[in-house]
């Protein structure tokens, strides 16, 4: 039996729907109030399980008779009032998954992140040997993704049968406006500036796609960066306006620019109640160049890329 955590999630859907179209069963966990998306809704090949990563003794009965675990639930915010819910997510429920992997001999494929992947050497793009070092400026989230791959890690020195993803920025169709389709509702409703920052992204076919194969593969106690090409906000920011047909993004915003914004942001935050739209980490991070190296994964499994040009145009057609 196969198991996935996290299956209501935008990456969890897209590996459950890849994985049901080869016609295999699947145990998906999800919890009480969770929405199950149109792309996997009503699925008989789906047993859906309801248990919190969080509760071990509701989540040992999710792992009766499972032979592979896709451990894709997580939980993303740049705002630090979310630490403490970072850490019991990211990693106390991470530890849950190793623990129970290991007691069942069940094989793992964690899905950590780009965040928790070290800064390159100066001209280089970073990759899987580049290993993460604290700082005192590095937001909560990849403070989270990389203890939580390091519970993986113990998991693996204690004899557990495991692989660990990297994802860049995932984009798709079917994250509609939340997540990083947030930035495509950015730029369609006339975002004028940009960043002199860089990332890698990657398109959630691909990255499902790539997890099944790795699953499957004799392949363990890796990890791979998934990232389909780096590109500049700019010129990210400007191949989605072309996809919905409006004018670029074509102001440069400067450090001072977004310190003001996110200043801004939190003042409003104290009126509304709700999150603030943008966070101190978020805006530096958008000053970032991190250009990623994907050379691994392509001669570990043969892999290729679908073409950014071509995701990013699919994405905004959906969004029309």
């Amino acid at each position: 039996m196969i198991l996935v955590t996290g299956a209501t999630g935008f990456l969890g859907a897209e590996l459950i729907h890849q994985l049901t179209a080869q016609n295999l069963k699947v145990r998906a966990l999800k919890r009480d109030t969770s929405k199950i998306p149109d792309l996997i809704v009503a699925n008989p090949l789906i047993e859906w399980f309801v248990a919190d990563i969080n509760e071990p003794e509701d989540l040992a009965d999710a792992f009766e008779g499972v032979t592979q675990v896709y451990h894709c639930a997580a939980f993303i915010s740049f705002d630090p009032k979310d630490k403490n819910k970072l850490i019991k997510i990211n990693i106390e429920g991470t530890s849950n998954i190793v623990n129970l992997c290991v007691h069942h001999g069940a094989r793992l494929l964690h899905v950590s992140s780009i965040a928790a992947l070290g800064d390159a050497k100066k001209g280089e793009q970073i990759t899987e040997k580049d290993f993460w070092e604290y700082n005192p400026h590095v937001h909560s989230y990849a403070i989270s993704k990389y203890e939580g791959e390091m519970e993986v890690w113990r998991g693996i020195a204690e004899g557990l049968n495991a692989v660990i993803v990297n994802p860049a920025v995932i984009i798709g169709k079917n994250a509609g406006f939340t997540g990083s389709g947030a930035i495509f509702k950015l730029v369609k409703d006339g975002l004028k500036f940009y960043t002199d920052g860089a990332t890698g992204i990657v398109d959630v076919e691909d990255v499902a796609k790539a997890m099944i194969l790795l699953m499957n593969a004799e392949i363990s106690d890796e990890r791979f960066t998934l990232s389909a090409d780096n590109l500049h906000y700019k010129d990210f920011f400007a191949a989605i306006a072309d996809g919905f047909g409006i004018k670029r993004p074509s102001s440069e915003a400067k450090p001072w620019m977004l310190g003001i914004a996110w200043r801004a942001a939190k003042l409003a935050s104290i009126f509304t109640g709700k999150a603030p739209s943008l966070t101190k980490d978020a805006a530096r991070s958008s000053f970032n160049l991190s250009n990623y190296s994907n050379g691994k994964i392509k001669k570990a499994i043969n892999f290729e890329f679908k073409p950014l040009k071509q995701s990013i145009a699919e994405v905004c057609i959906a969004l029309k």
